[in-house]
């Protein structure tokens, strides 16, 4: 900081807004910072420096002075109230997350605010920035400290009885245990974050989270439907409030429309209204998935794969049902080629596929186990013989139904008997 200081006023504000450069507005800010009056209208000048320095500090990417701000603050903090102070150290903290490239210096400085905190029994904020920390674990991939982190907070959190924040941490728990692959613990904790939502009025942007994170878990257990639901429910309340989460969720309703087999709704939902605003390579993607997927072609899904591989392969929840989506394709593929023949070499359908032949006679075998076609292998001529689909006898199912029939007149009559023998 510079040695002099400036009045704590507007002017001084109002000078630093008319300054003609960055740098300059900065060292005005930080010379009305310094001025040691503490005075009610003094201190609330500084609180207005305080936000514009801090939002010039992140326009210019600044990031390591937004730190060293927040240590410099410490004796400011001391003169103004608790709730103030926590709106300040915490907006500080996420204007140095919208810059790029600090996800270490934004976990170093959670903890140290967390010391500071301790030491000044400032409960309130404390439980927060170890929130925020260990959601920054967690993107970090440090899970085992982040759920040592949690599992403290949330004792305490509950013993105080802070329903919003408990809304926070039982959410970002479910995260955890998701990426964690540990998916009933991860329903257990989103059944929780629901249970203190619905006891108060939670936030839209909130709400629409805890959608986001329903529709994943559902996904991942393969009700797309339900899961459709829920993101359709997040990308409204996203979409409402103009946040940026509103595509990715709506990417994902358009990947369950893909999942069962609604491929051709697809393109209606992307031409609609809403989804209009949000057109851009994460909507071309899952339309050419959707492409390939009506297709049944093999080719089209891999060339969607390498054209958009930011978007499919490294969006984790995408990429959880690419493999899946793979084995839908290449069942659909293989029933395409082989829908002319009663007799095939399995090195013919390997050469129309261009995959290897091992693995397309592993395909097909699972396929007929799994009876998605009524077939056989004969691997000593290296064919595969299609059988026609067979025509349900209807006379199996009514001899089972007078059989039954019999059984509840026999018991009847051994009622009946049981009876007169008494």
């Amino acid at each position: 900081m510079s040695s002099s200081y400036l009045p704590a006023t507007t002017d001084s504000i109002a000078q630093a807004l008319e300054a003609k450069t960055p740098s300059e507005a900065i060292s005005i800010l930080y010379q009305v910072l310094e001025n040691p009056s503490s005075a009610p209208d003094a201190l609330r000048i500084k609180e207005q420096a305080i936000t514009n320095l801090s939002d010039l500090l992140r326009q210019e990417n600044r990031a390591e002075e937004l730190r060293s701000l927040l240590t410099q603050l410490r004796p400011f903090f001391a003169l103004i109230p608790k709730a103030k102070t926590a709106k300040i150290v915490r907006g500080i903290i996420d204007d140095i997350a919208k810059i790029p490239g600090t996800s270490d210096l934004q976990i170093s400085l959670c903890k140290e605010v967390v010391q500071w905190t301790r030491a000044e029994k400032r409960t309130f904020l404390r439980q927060r920035v170890e929130a925020k920390l260990a959601a920054l674990l967690m993107e970090n991939k440090e899970y085992s400290e982040a759920l040592n982190l949690l599992s403290g907070l949330i004792k305490e959190v509950r013993r105080l009885d802070d329903k919003l924040l408990l809304v926070d941490i039982d959410l970002l728990e479910s995260k955890l245990h998701f990426s964690l692959r540990n998916l009933p613990k991860a329903k257990a904790s989103l059944t929780a974050a629901r249970t203190a939502a619905n006891a108060i009025y939670v936030p839209p942007a909130q709400q629409g989270n805890i959608d986001l994170q329903s529709g994943i878990l559902h996904a991942e257990e393969k009700d797309y439907k339900t899961a459709y639901s829920y993101f359709f429910e997040a990308f409204e309340a996203f979409n409402a409030l103009e946040d940026p989460r509103a595509v990715f969720s709506l990417k994902y309703m358009l990947l369950c429309k893909i999942m069962v087999s609604q491929a051709d709704d697809v393109a209606g939902i992307i031409s609609s209204k809403a989804g209009l605003q949000y057109v851009g390579p994460e909507l071309d993607a899952m339309k050419a998935v959707a492409d390939a997927h009506a297709k049944r072609s093999l080719k089209l899904f891999e060339v969607a794969l390498r054209d958009f591989k930011a978007q499919l392969e490294e969006d984790p929840i995408v990429h959880r049902h690419l493999s899946s989506l793979y084995d839908t394709l290449l069942e659909q593929n293989l029933c395409r080629l082989i829908e002319p023949f009663s007799r095939v070499e399995i090195a013919h359908i390997a050469e129309l596929i261009e995959l290897p032949v091992d693995h397309v006679e592993k395909k097909l075998s699972q396929m007929i186990l799994d009876k998605k076609f009524a077939g056989t292998l004969d691997q000593g001529a290296g064919c595969l013989v299609i059988f026609d689909d067979p025509k349900t006898d209807a006379i199996y199912p009514a001899t089972l139904e007078t059989i039954s029939n019999i059984g509840k007149v026999v018991d009847s009559l051994y009622v009946r008997s049981a009876k007169i023998m008494a």
